[in-house]
Order: structure tokens, then sequence, then C-alpha cells
């Protein structure tokens, strides 16, 4: 169906007006060397109901109105492209090299701030059988294709995850990149967002079961009914596999494609084939039932783990992406935020200090058992406690899949906006002093 030229000038008008904001907001908050990531979404809180729909609705609603019918969809597709190239350039992400003493650190940082915040974020949705007080009461906040379990992974890995783009660009605005601070940092980052993904997927996956749509793809061919312990065991298996097997075949397949001399998307425009082979990914996981921003996610990794003889390919990907597909991204998540209705301040504050408290502590128990001083531990466990993109995509994704509810996803979101402002704040401090981070 083809658009109006009303239609096609409102959807224009409302991209620009993103893309100002993010990028405005995004720069102001670079300039003070925090992350642009939440200057971009304030650029867009501001355009959505929390201030321009209290302040001026009538402007809001006749800018972002979905009257016409067809700019919500297509600002629908490019939220889901962002997501999907946001996961795709995170997965490039996925590499880190240690010097001598480094990896044990990682690797002790890494199970015990993973595995105890994690153990504590199942609690923490416990609380309420412990205590009669409603303020405790989780299930108020779950989203109406939520399951217990789905819910509980959400909570949980909302305490444990840490950001891999939010703080390397936190340490490359300060210059520390390529010190032994941040490749530690970074190669814990890289495993923690590796194993919270997998169950993001799970829950995903949980929670399109408990809609009972009809079962389609690979599932459907193996005859697996929605619900059953079959099931259950196919969604926790499934994105294992498929990680697995995309870490050990991905990157030789990748190449082999690459230089099969009749692949003419790639001798034409290598750009375009990893584009290509980002949805390919995409679509294998659709098909056996893993959310399609793994697949991205995965794509991203076995690019990065190959000798590609184009850098500047990806490098063009990332610029783009980051330059309309990722901040519109962004903004949207901002748009859909609604601070003045859907919130609970009481809650957020203490879940805040609940998460702070969990991640910061375990890391820096990590860091002391691998012969960190308490100091650079102190340092690591702020740093790592900054939750950023990972954080707002956990809160978005699990908004659209409907187990989180409103309130939730403005909690989660402040959450992740409120730990990288402190992260990127604490950091650039000591870095502004003088004072080693070690």
């Amino acid at each position: 169906m083809s658009l109006t030229i009303s239609q096609f000038a409102h959807i224009l008008l409302t991209l620009s007006l993103l893309l100002v904001f993010a990028h405005g907001f995004g720069f102001v908050f670079a300039q003070f060397r925090q992350p642009r990531v939440i200057g971009e979404i304030l650029g867009g809180l501001l355009l959505g109901p929390t201030f321009f729909g209290y302040f001026l609705p009538g402007l809001q609603n006749a800018v972002f109105s979905s009257s016409d019918g067809a700019t919500f969809p297509v600002l629908g597709a490019i939220y889901e492209l962002g997501l999907l190239l946001l996961m795709f350039c995170s997965g490039l992400e996925v590499r880190s090299n240690f010097e001598s003493g480094e990896r044990k650190k990682a690797i002790l940082i890494t199970l015990v701030g993973t595995l105890i915040p994690l153990a504590l974020g199942l609690a923490f949705f416990r609380l309420s059988d412990w205590t009669d007080l409603p303020f405790f009461d989780l299930t108020r906040f779950q989203g109406d294709a939520a399951t217990d379990t789905s819910f509980l992974l959400v909570v949980a890995i909302a305490v444990a995850v840490t950001s891999i783009p939010v703080i390397s660009r936190i340490m490359g605005d300060l210059g520390i990149l390529g010190t032994g601070f941040s490749r530690i940092v970074l190669g814990v980052a890289v495993i923690e967002d590796i194993v919270l993904y997998i169950f993001l997927a799970i829950a995903l996956a949980l929670s399109a079961a408990s809609l009972q749509e009809p079962v389609v793809g690979l599932q459907a061919l193996l005859g697996i009914e929605h619900l059953s312990a079959a099931a259950n065991a196919y969604h926790v298996i499934t994105p294992l596999a498929f990680l697995g097997v995309s870490l050990r075949f991905g990157p030789a397949l990748f190449q082999k494609l690459r230089a099969f001399r009749y692949n003419l998307v790639a001798r034409g425009n290598s750009i375009a084939f990893l584009l290509v082979f980002m949805l390919l990914m995409t679509g294998v996981c659709v098909f056996i039932g893993i959310a399609p921003m793994f697949g991205a996610f995965a794509a991203g990794i076995v690019v990065g783990r190959t000798n590609d003889d184009s850098p500047h390919s990806r490098e063009s990907i990332k610029s783009f992406a980051f330059a309309f597909f990722v901040p519109t991204y962004f903004a949207i998540v901002g748009f859909k935020l609604n601070l003045l209705q859907q919130f609970e301040l009481g809650f957020f504050l203490f879940f805040l200090a609940f998460a702070c408290l969990a991640k910061s502590l375990s890391v820096y128990w990590g860091a002391r058992l691998g012969g960190e001083g308490p100091y650079g531990a102190a340092n690591l466990a702020i740093a790592l406690n900054a939750r950023g993109g990972p954080g707002i995509v956990l809160a978005s994704v699990a908004y659209d899949a409907r187990i989180v509810d409103e309130t939730m996803y403005a909690i989660l979101v402040m959450l992740a906006i409120v730990t990288s402002l402190l992260a990127g704040s604490w950091l650039e401090r000591l870095v502004s002093t003088g004072r080693p981070l070690r």
C-alpha cells in the first residue's frame, strides 16, 4: 500500500523530530562525558507523554498521532531494525585481550559478579512470599503474557546485567581504553552479556508460549506443543545450541560465503553482505523459535571473530546505524515512557538500591578473590554496575513481549539510566583528578 503525500510528510516530520532531539541531547551529554545513549532517551522522553504530552498535549497529538494509520507502523519497523543493528554492533564488540594475571580476575569477577546478582534477583521476586507487605508484590508489574518464570528471569537479568556499549564509550571518552582496568571491565561485560542474553531469549520464548499462538517453524516440525515439558526443555536448549553452533562453525561459514566466487552481493558491496548475513541469522532464529535480536547478536559475534579483510565495512555499518537507526530506537524507548502516570518512585528507589548493592558487592568480592586490591576492586564494582544499552534493551524487549507492564518498563529503563550516569560520573571524577583506577 502506497503512502499519501500527507502520510509521508507526517512520517518525515516525526523522524526528523526524533533524530534532532536524540542527537541534540546525546551531544550535550557527551560534552559532559556522560553516556550519549542517556541523552538520546531523554530526547524521546521530552517528546512523549511525560513532557510534551503533559504541557503541550495538542502539539504532541498533532505530531505523533497515529490517526493517519501510517506513522506508527513505520516507526515500529525502524524501531525493530534499530534493535537488530544495535545487537549486531554489540556482538561485534564481543572480543577482549588480556595481559598476564588479568584473565583470572576477569573470570572470577564474572562468576561471582554474575551468579550472585542473578541469585539475588531471583530471591527478590520471592520477597512477597516472605512478607505480607503489598510493596514487595512484584506480580502487579507482570504483563499479560508473562509467566512467573519469564518475569523472574527479567528481574534477575536487570539486577545482573552490565553494558558493553555504554561502559566502553565512557572509557573511550575518558581515554582509558586499552588499560588493564578497561580490559578487565570489557572482558567481564562480554561474558555477562552473552549469558544474560541467553536467559532473555529463554524468557521471551516462554512468554510467547504462554500466548498459545499456533506452533510454527522447527517446533511445529518436531511436534512440540506449547507449555509441555518438551517445550520448556526446547526453549532452554535451543538458544544454547544456536550460540554454540554459531561460535563453532559460524566464522568459517561466513568466510566461505564471503569468498564464494558467485556471491554477487559480497563482490558488489561488502556492507550489503554483512547486512544480509545478519538478516539470515535472525531468520534462522525466527524459524527455530528464538527472539530475532539474539540472531543479530550472534551474527555480530561471528563477524567479529573473523579475519575480515575489509574492516571499513563494519565501521560503515556502525556509523550509519548510530547515525539513524540506533538513536531513533533509543528515542522511541524514551518516548514510550510515562513517568507521570506509570511510575512508582518509592519502589524504583528501593529496587535501584537493591540492584546496585547486589551487583557492586558481588563484583567487589570477585575482584578481591582474584587478587585485586580494595581500591581497584571498588572502582571495578562501580564501573560494572552500569547497565546502559543492555538494560534498556531488556526493558523494551520485555515490555514489547508483554512480560512486564508499563510501570516496570519505566523502572527498568530508569535503572539503566541512573546506574550508567553513576558509573560515568565516578570514573570521570577519578580520571579528571589524575588518580589511578587500580
